[in-house]
């Protein structure tokens, strides 16, 4: 356990699913379906530990051997989460109570028992509160951590979870995809994402930016699909997404994912113009 966490403590907003999006991805990813060790952090998981309890009750579903690790700077909040646990163990909650959790404190620097190198650091809703330059730092800190083949997940949600975005950074802190994630149902437009950017992204949103251009042409491409709400706002996003890889946008995936609310490209799609 580290004496001195590396960072500030998050803000602490923490809602009952508000991170299933991004929990639904970490399922699918191959670094955590294909680990030798499926150890997966949830770093600054907030005032309370909600999110690593219900994220590892959705990758069960994909490996009865995952394990998560939730990892917080304040040590009330660990105690919190500790608390909450308890409960769990006792067959008081919703939660399987033999459910592969823990809680202990920590920051960048990611301390875990007997040295082990995690599969998957999520990191949500942990950088907005630092600038944009200390971005690329934290990357290092935490991707360092990384098993061989693992993924640092961080991003960015709104407050219920309907909303969200995040980048997947490799182990030598290189970032290699942008996701989008969005509720479809009652969306107005797609570009509602550019408030929820992560860090390294949301003071970008500006004319001349590759992520400003990818959301103009993805506003444009869900208005001239309009027609297609009569059949659910599902066909409309997969008409606007297929219009975008038509135009040469490099989308990543298939309809599959595009049907949960999902765009993915590669980073350099969408990477800040130096």
């Amino acid at each position: 356990m580290a004496s001195s966490p590396l960072g500030r403590p998050t803000r602490g907003t923490t809602g009952t699913n508000r991170l299933r999006r991004n929990d639904r991805w970490i399922a699918a990813s191959p670094s955590f379906r294909r680990a030798a060790d499926p150890l997966v952090v949830d770093l600054g998981y907030g005032a309370s530990g909600v999110t690593a309890l219900e994220l590892a009750a959705r990758l069960r579903d994909a490996r009865p051997d995952a394990e998560v690790r939730g990892l917080e700077i304040d040590p009330v909040r660990v105690a919190t989460a500790d608390r909450q646990l308890a409960e769990v163990r006792a067959g008081r909650t919703a939660f399987p109570s033999d459910l592969r959790v823990s809680f202990g404190r920590g920051g960048f620097e990611v301390p875990l028992p007997d040295s082990r190198r995690p599969a998957i650091i999520r990191a949500m809703n942990v950088l907005r509160q630092y600038e944009e330059g200390d971005v690329p730092a934290a990357w290092r800190t935490m991707a360092a951590r990384l098993a061989p083949g693992g993924l640092l997940v961080e991003g960015t949600c709104d407050e219920i979870g309907r909303v969200s975005s995040w980048i997947d950074v490799e182990p030598d802190a290189a970032p290699v995809r942008f996701t989008i994630s969005l509720r479809l149902s009652g969306l107005e437009h797609p570009s509602i994402v550019a408030e929820r950017l992560p860090k390294a992204l949301i003071h970008r949103n500006v004319p001349g930016e590759r992520i400003h251009a990818l959301l103009v042409d993805l506003d444009r491409e869900w208005d001239r699909a309009a027609a297609l709400a009569t059949f659910g706002a599902t066909q409309r996003f997969l008409a606007a997404v297929s219009a975008l890889r038509a135009q040469g946008w490099p989308v990543l995936g298939g309809r599959s994912r595009w049907r949960l609310g999902e765009l993915t490209l590669p980073w350099g799609a969408v990477a800040p113009v130096e």
